[in-house]
Order: structure tokens, then C-alpha cells, then sequence
């Protein structure tokens, strides 16, 4: 039985094959260019050992959605709404998310106003009809809405999330007089509260639903043209997997596909060394991605932005910056040098890749320190043109601001260092954590390079680069499971009057997430149930999403007390407060189901003796200057003391001065620093 995963990123496609039975695995890359992404994928596949027609599970992470989002390159989207409501998306919060920042400018409505309609209806707080739908000022906004071309409909009515039968008289009516319009209703992915926030997340999804749908039945057309017989599942931001149709469906759902792979694949292999505390950074060729594990928990979110617009819907929660191996070196306007967020991707890419790139970019900057090899880049299939990188770098940032060319690079990368640094104290140091008591998993294509610098300055001690760093996103999906997610909104105290309404509720939320795995193939007896809930104290605005063991739905003197005692301490950790005497209101109730694939295991990795240094090159590190630095093959390496090079197919991992590096039992590379 053959298992693989692709993931799609910015700059590269990944490949992991597993062959179950031997446990071999098997990675490849492929450039990601946008124009021809199937193509790519496909040529990908060729590389395998494996034909698609071997193939039993194909799991696929995206970054189709979140791509055509950031870069604006969506749908045309008409939007439905309920009379009064039409600059909803506007309005926003009425606040200013940067308060000191003169300069700040909200992100321009994906919808124009006119391209956002009313219809009379409305609902009340409670769900009871006020006004009904008007179908025939429905039908009329809509012909507009065609007439100008739009490709996709989102429509958001009012407190749609406590009754959605206007929205669904409203889809259905909209399908059937336009079964070619790709239409969302906001009932359908986001069952919460907050006007904004619902309406953006239904109108995200509309803007990406026609680019992915012809993106995944492409996809699929070409995988079953050679041969694969068996459905395409897809990483969702959750941590999970669902089929390709409701995939393309909700791509909502899929936004942060690859980084969370990266994220499944860490808390895997934190179980099987027994570490509790990790902070996930992947640094890829757009971006550097960074989430956290705590006490063994995947820390999740429920709402998120992306491009600065809010999306509403559990997600792990995962820090995105634009800094990576393509990321853009450039001066500002005042004189100083940044780095990102634009990339250069895979095309043109960086100057050193050849291909007609002309911007420096922290991959140009490795190559000139020293730190990359030109004639060994992918195994040898990409030489690098280090004259390209010089070029672009002097140009572009040493030649304006009067530096030599290692000055420049190093430069450039301590910035691109120093953004990394804020992307972790973001997810540690602001939400009470102490990154001292966690232990870095550095991983991506990029991983190696920056994993002992980035340690380094957060004062943490131990990093772990894993085997195969830059395919370990898609080793992660590779481990996933399918899930299902189901909340609901309906704010009421949470004590003796209501627990019994809130255990039944939630139960109630279980079965419907349960239901839809059964389209997956898996019984009742397959599936996990798990509960979590949106709490605060009675008049408080904003909640805190604390677990529920699964154990106190049947006692609700343990559901009211855990809860109580739970929702108490991560209010301490995060305001630095809390206490267990004031009454609790329940906002929203969650429930998932899990589908669990038999997971491949973690194997023991060949001891290696330690074969000698293939080599010696100058490496420029800061402080220091170029130093003599020992290059070692990662497949024969045990250890080394810095300043060494460690060198693998698809990566590279650099180990300062004052810093070893050793080989665990597993494979992966361990680098600490010395006293």
C-alpha cells in the first residue's frame, strides 16, 4: 500500500511516498509556478518510484486559496444581504487595528458597494422571522449581479447563524435560476455570531470558490486520466483532511493547509521523543510560518485575517510573515532596508536561481555568504549563479547604501532574522509563555539556515531540524486525520439553569460533525469526539476557547467545575487575572470529529559513525567574518562543533560558533548551544 502527500507552496511542490509495508519513504520537489501548477504537479508525480495508478491515498496540501487572497486575483463577488446591512464589510469594527500608525488604510472591500445588494428580510436576536424574504426583490438583485458580470454570489443575512432559512431559501432560489454561479451562504461556513466578521468569511470563500473548483477538477480529471482510482483529500487549516468536492466547496477551509501539515507532522514527532513544549517554525520560500505546542496540545484558534480581512472557524493558530527563501530585499522610502513580505517565488525566483529574477532575496544572501553551495543546490538538478546574487544585491541594496557585499547579505538576513524573532514572541512571550521553556522543531526549506540564529537570540537552547526539513509539511498531512468541525452560538450563563441544555447541545453538535465523516467512509464506532467552548465572564465582550473532556457531558458537576477552572487559569495566563467566583456566560459551542488513518511511524534512523568533513569553504558568520567551516554529508553526520555546514539534498543547516550539532535516534539533527 503506497501513501503520499503533496504540499504546494509558494515556491516549491513537496512529495512524501510511504510504501506501508517497508516503511520506505521517498520525497521529491518540483517548482511551483502558478501558471502551470498542475502541470507541475503532475511532472512531480512522474518523478515518484510509483505511478498514480499504485497509489491508495493522496492527501494534498494548497496554497491555491490563500495565494489568490494575498494577491487579490479572486473571483468577481456580488454579495447579498439583508436591507441596512450592505456596508457591513466597510464599517469593519469602526476601529483602527494600528492606533498609533498615521499611515494606516483598511484593505479595500474585496466587494464594490455596488456590487453588494439588499433584500428585505430580517431576522431577530432570538431567530423569529420579523420580515420575510422577498423573492422577488431577491431574484432582481441577482439578474443585476449576473449582468455585471460577477462569477461567484455570497449572501449574509442577519442572525443567520441562529436560523439559516433564509439563506437557504436564497441559495436555492440563486441556484436554480444560476446553476453556473458559485454561491455561498455564511450558514454554511461560519455558524457564529459577529455581523463582520460572518460576512467576510462567507465573501473570502466566494472570491476563491470558482479558482479552487477549477483548480481541484482539473486536478482531478488529470490524476484519474493516469490512473489514480481513489478520492483526493485535502489539508484543512484545522489540522485535518476532508474530500476534494466539499474541498472546493468551502475552500475556506483550507487556507492554512500547508502550514498546518508542518504543524501535525511536529506535534507527531514531539509524541514519539516526549517533548510537551514546541514552537513549529517553517521557514518556506514566501513565508516563515510559526505555531506552538503546549503541554502536548496544538494551540488552535477560532478567527483569524488574512490579507487583514477576518475569517471565522477553528484553525490552528499559526503566525504567517512574509519572510523566507524568496523573500525580497528592498529600500524604503526613508532609506532603510527591508526584507518582504513580496517574494519572488519560483518564477522569475531568486537572481541566483537564473531564471531572469533581479531582486536580491535571502536565498541570494545565503549564496554569497557561503552558506549554500552553486553546484549542489537540489542534488545537483539547479546550479546557482552566484554572479546573478551579487549583481542583484549590489545593486539593489549594498551599492545605494554604501556596503560591501557580506555586509549587505548579512544585513539583510538579520533582518529577515530579527521579523522571525517578533513572529515567535508573538505566540510565546505575548500570550505569557516563556520561549526558554520550549524547544524549537525548525524545519522547511530554509529551516536549517536560520534555526541556531533565530534560537540564539530568543535564548532558546535546544533546536531540532528534522529528517527531510523541506519535505516535512507534507510528511506531516501525510499523518493527518479526517476531521469535521461544527460550532454554534447561543450565549447563555453557563451554571446549574443551563448545563444540562449546554451537555445536550453540545452532543447534539457531535452527531452532526460525526454525520459528515460517514461520507469518508467511517463508521460510528471509528470516530473520536472531542468539545471545546467560548467562555467569559458575564459582561465581558471577548471569550477565551478552553477544552471540554468529553467525560463531563455526563456530569454536570464536573462540566460546570472544569470548565470554571479552566476558562480561570488561561485567563491568568493571558491577561495576568482571573479568578473562579464571578459568573460565566457560554458563547459558542464546538464540537469535531475525528477520523483516524493508521498513522506511519516515526522509525529509528541507521547509526552513523561519523564520516569526515567532505570539505572546507569560507562561511561568512556575524561577529566573526568568513571563517575556515567544516561541510558535512547530513546522511554520514553525527556530530560537530561549530562553526560546521550540514548539507542534504534539499537543504542546508548551519551551526554557528558555540553551538554542536548531533544525530538523535531518529535522524534528525540536534543543535545546542555550548556552556
Amino acid at each position: 500500500m503506497h501513501r503520499c502527500a503533496v504540499d504546494v507552496g509558494g515556491t516549491f511542490i513537496d512529495f512524501v511516498l510511504l510504501d506501508e509495508e517497508t516503511g520506505e519513504v521517498v520525497v521529491e520537489k518540483q517548482p511551483a509556478r502558478r501558471e502551470t501548477l498542475v502541470d507541475e504537479f503532475l511532472a512531480g508525480m512522474e518523478r515518484l518510484p510509483v505511478t498514480p495508478s499504485e497509489l491508495d491515498l493522496l492527501f494534498h496540501g494548497t496554497t491555491v486559496g490563500i495565494n489568490a487572497v494575498l494577491q487579490e486575483r479572486g473571483a468577481r463577488v456580488g454579495l447579498v444581504t439583508t436591507a441596512g446591512f450592505r456596508d457591513v464589510l466597510a464599517l469593519g469594527r469602526g476601529s483602527r487595528p494600528e492606533l498609533y500608525n498615521v499611515l494606516y488604510r483598511p484593505p479595500t472591500p474585496l466587494v464594490p458597494r455596488y456590487l453588494r445588494r439588499e433584500v428585505p428580510e430580517r431576522l431577530a436576536g432570538d431567530g423569529s422571522v420579523l420580515v420575510p424574504l422577498d423573492l422577488e426583490v431577491l431574484d432582481r438583485e441577482v439578474d443585476l449581479l449576473v449582468a455585471e458580470g460577477v462569477e461567484a454570489v455570497a449572501i449574509c443575512f442577519l442572525h443567520a447563524y441562529l436560523d439559516p432559512r433564509h439563506e437557504q431559501q436564497a441559495a436555492g432560489r440563486i441556484r436554480e435560476r444560476h446553476p453556473s454561479l458559485a454561491v455561498t451562504a455564511s450558514h454554511e461556513v461560519a455558524t457564529e455570531w459577529r455581523e463582520f466578521e460572518r460576512t467576510s468569511t462567507a465573501v473570502l470563500n466566494a472570491y476563491v470558490q470558482p479558482l479552487m473548483g477549477r483548480y481541484l477538477g482539473e486536478l482531478g480529471e488529470r490524476l484519474s486520466a493516469a490512473g489514480f482510482e481513489h478520492p483526493l483529500a485535502l489539508m484543512q487549516s484545522n489540522g485535518g483532511v476532508i474530500s476534494a468536492d466539499r474541498a472546493a466547496e468551502r475552500p475556506i477551509r483550507t487556507l492554512e493547509s500547508g502550514p498546518a501539515g508542518g504543524v501535525i507532522g511536529c506535534l507527531a514527532l514531539a509524541r514519539a521523543l516526549g517533548y510537551e513544549n514546541v514552537i513549529c517554525a517553517d521557514v518556506g520560500g514566501t513565508s516563515y510560518d510559526v505555531a506552538l505546542i503546549d503541554g502536548g496540545r496544538i494551540l488552535e484558534t477560532t478567527e483569524t485575517e488574512v490579507g487583514g480581512r477576518p475569517v471565522v472557524g477553528p484553525l490552528i493558530d499559526i503566525v504567517s510573515i512574509g519572510a523566507g527563501g524568496g523573500s525580497v530585499a528592498w529600500i524604503d522610502d526613508l532609506g532603510a532596508a527591508r526584507v518582504g513580505p513580496q517574494s519572488a517565488g519560483a518564477s522569475p525566483g531568486p537572481a541566483c536561481f537564473g531564471l531572469g529574477g533581479t531582486e536580491p532575496t535571502v536565498t541570494d544572501c545565503h549564496l554569497i555568504l557561503g552558506r549554500l553551495d552553486a553546484e549542489s543546490f537540489l542534488g545537483g538538478r539547479m546550479r546557482l549563479d552566484a554572479a546573478a546574487a551579487e549583481k542583484a544585491l549590489q545593486t539593489r541594496i549594498a551599492g545605494p547604501l554604501g556596503l560591501d557585499l557580506d555586509e549587505a547579505a548579512a544585513g539583510v538576513l538579520a533582518i529577515a532574522q530579527t521579523n522571525m524573532v517578533f513572529a515567535i514572541r508573538a505566540v510565546t512571550v505575548e500570550r505569557g509563555l516563556d520561549p526558554r521553556e520550549f524547544v524549537v522543531f525548525s524545519y522547511g526549506g530554509g529551516g536549517g539556515l536560520f534555526a541556531a540564529a533565530v534560537a540564539e537570540e530568543l535564548e532558546v537552547p535546544e533546536v531540532l531540524v528534522p529528517r527531510t526539513p523541506a519535505n516535512f509539511s507534507a510528511w506531516g498531512i501525510l499523518t493527518s486525520d479526517y476531521r469535521e468541525d461544527v460550532a454554534e452560538t447561543k450565549v447563555r450563563p453557563l451554571d446549574e439553569s443551563s448545563v444540562g441544555e449546554t451537555a445536550s447541545g453540545l452532543r447534539r453538535l457531535a452527531d452532526e460533525a460525526a454525520a459528515n465523516l460517514e461520507r469518508y467512509g467511517f463508521a460510528e464506532g471509528q470516530v473520536e469526539r472531542l468539545f471545546r467552548a467560548d467562555i467569559r465572564y458575564a459582561g465581558q465582550d471577548h471569550t477565551i476557547t478552553i477544552p471540554l473532556e468529553p467525560a463531563w457531558l455526563d456530569d454536570h458537576s464536573a462540566l460546570l467545575a472544569g470548565a470554571r477552572q479552566r476558562f480561570a487559569a488561561a485567563h491568568v495566563q493571558l491577561y495576568g487575572h482571573g479568578t473562579l467566583d464571578p459568573p460565566l456566560e457560554l458563547v459558542t459551542s464546538r464540537a469535531r470529529a475525528v477520523g483516524h488513518i493508521k498513522r506511519p511511524s516515526v522509525s529509528e534512523a541507521a547509526t552513523s559513525q561519523g564520516a569526515a568533513a567532505r570539505g572546507v569553504r569560507q562561511v561568512f558568520f556575524d561577529a566573526h567574518g568568513r571563517l575556515d567551516t567544516q561541510v558535512h554529508d547530513r546522511e554520514t553526520f553525527a556530530s560537530a562543533s561549530g562553526p560546521a555546514i550540514v548539507e542534504e539534498w534539499a537543504t542546508t543547516v548551519v551551526v554557528p560558533p558555540g553551538w554542536t550539532a548531533n544525530t538523535d535516534r531518529l535522524g534528525n539533527l540536534l543543535l545546542r548551544r555550548e556552556g
